[in-house]
């Protein structure tokens, strides 16, 4: 899984920061500054992507906090037939491109299966993303209990980047992952959950509880 970082920018994001930066140096440097700055926003966006803030995560057992940032654009009853095999609430959180994108576990557990699947990539906020879209499940175990959270590329998210690997013991909003730039999370909870949310909720992950289990 990822760890706490000590500065507050995901490690991902460097790959695309750190040349942005220097080329900006040097367009400076050479003279370049109407071009310089227009990159130098560039930058500084691409930094605010990828920013990573601390969560003060609610305690709580059966607590089950949000795996993402963004907006509800689902809650559903739906039979899941891929993964968990039995009727489960969906909820779908929409990530939006200044929605921090680094994914969080909901619960903890024990990380029990772990599979990407290529696809298609629809606009993330339409239902069909979450059955088309490429995608990366994990089934979290706690006991008898299983929760299916899916990390959904979008539009323009063309890179799912998960770290979680059966066997790994999470602890609830631990860093498990990331999604570059617009996205989609699906968490699909036991039917006798409480849901805590509603339609149109923006969450933060990690910080919000979105349902308390039985």
């Amino acid at each position: 899984m990822m760890k706490d970082n000590k500065i507050p920018v995901a490690v991902e994001g460097w790959l695309f920061i750190l040349p942005l930066a220097i080329l900006t140096l040097l367009l400076f440097i050479f003279g370049w500054v109407i071009t310089g700055f227009i990159l130098l926003t560039l930058t500084l966006f691409v930094l605010f992507f990828f920013r990573d803030p601390k969560r003060t995560v609610p305690e709580g057992k059966n607590v089950v906090v949000s795996p993402a940032d963004g907006k509800i654009v689902a809650i559903k009853y739906i039979d899941e037939p891929d993964y968990l095999h039995q009727s489960v609430w969906q909820i779908s959180i929409f990530l939006s491109i200044f929605n921090v994108h680094v994914n969080r576990a909901p619960v903890g557990g024990t990380i029990e299966m772990v599979k990407y699947n290529p696809g298609k990539f629809h606009i993330a906020a339409v239902a069909k993303a979450s059955l088309e879209n490429e995608q990366t499940a994990i089934v979290i175990a706690d006991g008898n209990r299983k929760i299916l959270v899916k990390q959904i590329a979008g539009f323009i998210a063309r890179r799912i980047v998960c770290y979680a690997k059966p066997g790994d013991v999470i602890k609830k909003g631990e860093r498990y992952g990331i999604i570059r730039f617009g996205s989609r999370v699906d968490i699909f909870l036991p039917k006798d959950s409480e849901i805590k949310v509603k339609l149109g909720d923006r969450v933060k992950g990690a910080r919000n509880i979105i349902a308390l289990l039985k």
